[in-house]
């Protein structure tokens, strides 16, 4: 084991960062921190990247205050490539200088009531200059010789190099024409071999494991390194040996540890590969090496290629996430993992984690009326609710309250996000389960970089630099208030859906024995299958679903009618048409079946999987299925067990629903393009309470009865969401119902005056018009101008009503709005419009403050020949990954757009 840990001399920065210390309120900082680990959980975190760990106590300060002013509940620190002319204050990763600014980090946050997480290494997958070659990522590698009968073979035999990486050398083996195999291992002498092909043609194989020369990527300055290798308990134990040193030197507590998306690529090999095969899978697999290099596609030779991949997974799962999950508990440190992009079953792995996360990469397309999604500046979106439920399901099968997420990674180009534009994608999120958002991302940047920053290649980039952030608290208050509710109760889906990992192992997939299950190729692995079209007709029907692996179904248990896992319980299970099942789990399946679970089978299972004795344990599968009555439609067998799905689903709506000591907690989203005006549950209640996490504001709904369950009024525009908690009790207020009519509005045509407060590069000259248009066309400064402007109006309401609705049209990005004096809300997202009371009968003052994109600016610097992709490695790339240029660009539309109309509303019940 071997790290880079030099140490800079005592400098400024560290005078100063000891002054700061001394400044710090450190009284009850420990026991704070605990107290706010769970209140905290409800804000949306942020990945903080640390460019070149070129940080110090002023800044570090600045940037937690400006998060936590904003409303950002923790941060996820991830060191990695650094900014040029920062070389000289690179702080080396793990160094005492390191440690001390981590301390100081965690003792701030804990000011803030903010908690931190840390990946345990800098840039991703984990490695570095601690992973000697002996721990280091491997692959299998096979030299073939062809004899034929009656030729000689000899040659000197041992270990070779392949691209300037040692390969030692496994053995070498003879596979014959009539299947025949001779380790000629033992007959190499003095590294030398003599073999003759007597009886019949052969095959030789040298059999070598050689490093995959995978380095970290992204990696900071100084933790350059092989990758570690992901098979092996004895390499993590080795891997984590810097951080048990420097985990000593914490003053703070860091909540979790984090693991990123799993990016070890070709790695199909570990030291103790083969005999950790024979003991799992029950036979030697030397003699069938020449299948996995000759990649045969053929049932025999697919059988043992899904048993190699299958050893894969356990040893991913068993000796590494399970074993660096128990490290991070004996720190008193959770840990939090990306599964997705492993090469193993994703429930189990997801499930290895205290917090399991996902991630969602690109944009989803919506038809919510007024949500731009301009094709030049998207990236499409891998947000499929089946794939965001495989982290989700693990974390409620196994009893995990918090689920996270890598939120808005490449959601649009550089500068082009919209805070609009966010809301339906986190909402996404947190429909299939997901209840702890981290956003992608916050690039450290000092206060005194000049603008727009440091910037990461991948973010939206939520920090101070970005004009959206005026009005970033809207966003984040949004997410906090959403996950109030969806972190509490648990889980309440009805139905359990077994994931059949083996028809995926046992398929050819081009012969490779290393097959990651990645996101951005679903059509590979999970689109044409029974499992997904099952899925996506269940939750189309209004059913709640949680996945399933064999692994967790030996768990379960049937109690008072309800089939349990350790984390939850279900009314029914699905299982899929597969070609294979393990005998292990089709035996469970069926006992719990005579003890009455309603475990319905679309069809029969083909197979089992593997090779060993796979001719006898098809026999006994056989044996078993004999009694066994299949279902052919899963959907009309659960509705013959009275076991229903949410109605409102057949309006467009989308929903998760959570329970809480027997009240039902819904999350309601209309992604439509049209309004939906009542709301059905299923089940029969007494009340139900509305709450709009927009707006904060709550209310007793109307309930309608309607035989077996239960409608409510409830106006819900395109874009718009709401909560709905059941009880046997009503709240003190009623929901304020209220509409217009469609004719019945008064125009703000102005004229309107433009100020322009804040922003830069320069504050352009106020302005008047007469009619609203982007202000780019206000005059020749205001172009390039990205910021904020307040726009002032008057109106002269011929009548009074008891409540107003305020429709701000099209608006170029996101708004406050004042009348009459009175602030009376922010508009950020779409619809743009809000209830007030503030409009009165005669003359009415409103201002508006309108922020815009970033993206002119950036346009501008460019156009102007400024250099700002000043970061080394990748630098900034666009969401092509090629090189960015935003001089190209048209200018982007900015400021109220409207039309802008007031209308007075009645009460409608």
């Amino acid at each position: 084991m071997r790290l880079n840990s030099g140490k800079r001399s005592i400098n400024t920065i560290t005078v100063i960062f000891l002054i700061l210390m001394m400044c710090v309120p450190l009284s009850g900082i420990r026991a704070q921190h605990s107290v706010e680990n769970e209140s905290n959980s409800r804000k949306p975190w942020t990945r903080w990247w640390w460019m070149g760990n070129a940080v110090d106590s002023i800044g570090i300060r600045y940037n937690l205050e400006m998060l936590a002013k904003a409303g950002i509940g923790g941060v996820e620190i991830t060191p990695i490539y650094g900014v040029k002319g920062q070389e000289g204050n690179t702080i080396p990763y793990l160094s005492d200088e390191w440690i001390a600014m981590l301390n100081f980090t965690l003792k701030i946050a804990d000011s803030l009531h903010m908690g931190v997480d840390m990946t345990l290494g800098t840039g991703w997958p984990y490695g570095g200059p601690q992973v000697e070659p002996e721990f280091a990522a491997r692959k299998l590698i096979g030299v073939k010789t062809i004899l034929d009968k009656g030729q000689s073979f000899k040659a000197a035999v041992g270990d070779s190099v392949e691209k300037g990486r040692p390969m030692k050398l496994l053995g070498i083996y003879a596979y014959g024409k009539s299947g025949s195999y001779i380790d000629l291992t033992s007959e190499i002498k003095n590294s030398k071999l003599k073999f003759k092909a007597k009886k019949e043609a052969y095959v030789l194989y040298k059999v070598y494991e050689a490093l995959t020369g995978q380095q970290v990527k992204r990696a900071a300055p100084g933790s350059e390194g092989y990758t570690v290798d992901h098979y092996s308990k004895a390499a993590l134990e080795d891997y984590v040996e810097p951080f048990d040193e420097a985990f000593s030197k914490l003053d703070g507590s860091l909540r979790s540890v984090f693991n990123d998306s799993y990016e070890v690529y070709g790695t199909d090999f570990t030291p103790l590969f083969l005999t950790e095969f024979e003991k799992r899978r029950g036979y030697d697999l030397k003699p069938h090496l020449n299948i996995i290099f000759e990649k045969r596609d053929d049932p025999e030779s697919n059988r043992i290629l899904g048993d190699y991949r299958e050893t894969i997974s356990d040893l991913l799962l068993e000796e590494f996430d399970r074993p660096w999950t128990a490290w991070a508990n004996e720190h008193q440190l959770k840990s939090r993992l990306q599964a997705h992009g492993s090469p193993g079953n994703l429930i189990d792995l997801y499930a290895a984690a205290d917090i399991p996360e996902c991630e969602t990469f690109g944009s989803m397309p919506y038809d919510i009326p007024g949500l731009r999604r301009e094709a030049a500046n998207i990236r499409p979106g891998d947000a499929d609710p089946a794939m965001l439920k495989f982290s989700s399901s693990a974390a409620h099968i196994s009893g995990k309250p918090l689920v996270s997420s890598e939120t808005f990674t490449w959601l649009r180009e550089h500068f082009m996000t919209a805070l609009s534009q966010c809301k339906p994608e986190v909402e996404d999120l947190f429909l299939n389960g997901i209840n702890h958002v981290f956003l992608h991302g916050s690039t450290y940047s000092p206060p005194s970089a000049q603008w727009p920053g440091w910037k990461f290649y991948a973010s939206v980039n939520f920090n101070y630099n970005n004009s959206i952030w005026e009005h970033a608290d809207g966003l984040f208050s949004y997410i906090e208030n959403c996950q109030q509710y969806l972190q509490q109760g648990t889980p309440d889906n009805e139905v359990l859906l077994y994931y059949p990992v083996y028809d995926t192992w046992n398929s050819f997939l081009k012969g490779n024995t290393f097959f990651q299950f990645k996101i951005h190729s679903l059509d590979e692995w999970l689109l044409d299958t029974s499992f997904y079209t099952i899925n996506r007709a269940l939750m189309d029907e209004g059913y709640g679903v949680d996945f399933i692996s064999d692994r967790f179904t030996q768990t379960l248990r049937f109690e008072n009618d309800r089939i349990l896992t350790p984390g939850g319980e279900y009314q029914a299970m699905v299982i899929p048409a597969c070609q294979y099942i393990p005998l292990e789990t089709l035996q469970k399946l069926l006992e719990l079946k005579s003890q009455g679970a309603r475990i319905i089978f679309k069809d029969y299972p083909g197979s089992v999987p593997g090779f060993h004795d796979y001719k006898v344990r098809e026999g006994k599968l056989k044996e078993l299925l004999k009694d066994l009555k299949v279902s052919g439609d899963p959907i009309a067998s659960l509705k013959n067990n009275a076991i229903y799905g949410e109605p409102m689903v057949q309006s467009g709506l989308k929903f998760i629903r959570r329970d809480l000591d027997g009240e039902k907690i819904y999350f309601i989203v209309n992604h439509t393009g049209i309004n939906v005006e009542e709301v059905t549950l299923k089940e029969k209640v007494s009340y139900v309470s509305i709450y709009d996490p927009l707006t904060g504001k709550e209310g007793q709904a109307m309930v309608i009865e309607n035989g077996g369950g239960t409608t409510l009024k409830l106006n819900i525009a395109p874009g718009e969401s709401y909560f709905l908690k059941t009880s046997e009790r009503p709240v003190a207020a009623t929901w304020a119902y209220a509409e217009a009519n469609d004719y019945d509005f008064y125009s703000l045509d102005g004229p309107w005056k433009l100020q322009f407060r804040t922003g830069g590069p320069d504050l352009p000259p106020n302005a008047e018009l007469d009619t609203l248009k982007t202000w780019t066309l206000v005059n020749k400064e205001a172009e390039s101008f990205s910021g904020m402007v307040e726009y002032t109006t008057t109106i002269d309401l011929p009548e009074s009503a008891p409540l107003w609705e305020l429709d701000l049209g099209i608006v170029r990005e996101s708004a406050k709005v004042w009348i009459n004096g009175k602030y009376a809300g922010m508009l950020w997202s779409v619809p743009f419009r809000l209830k007030t009371d503030l409009f009165k009968k005669g003359v009415n003052e409103v201002k508006i403050q309108i922020v815009n994109l970033p993206a002119n600016r950036i346009r501008a610097l460019e156009l102007r020949g400024e250099e700002w992709k000043i970061f080394h490695e990748i630098n900034m790339v666009n969401k092509d990954y090629q090189k960015f240029d935003a001089a190209p660009w048209d200018l982007t539309p900015s400021g109220l757009l409207g039309p802008v109309v007031v209308k007075p509303l009645k009460r409608s019940y």
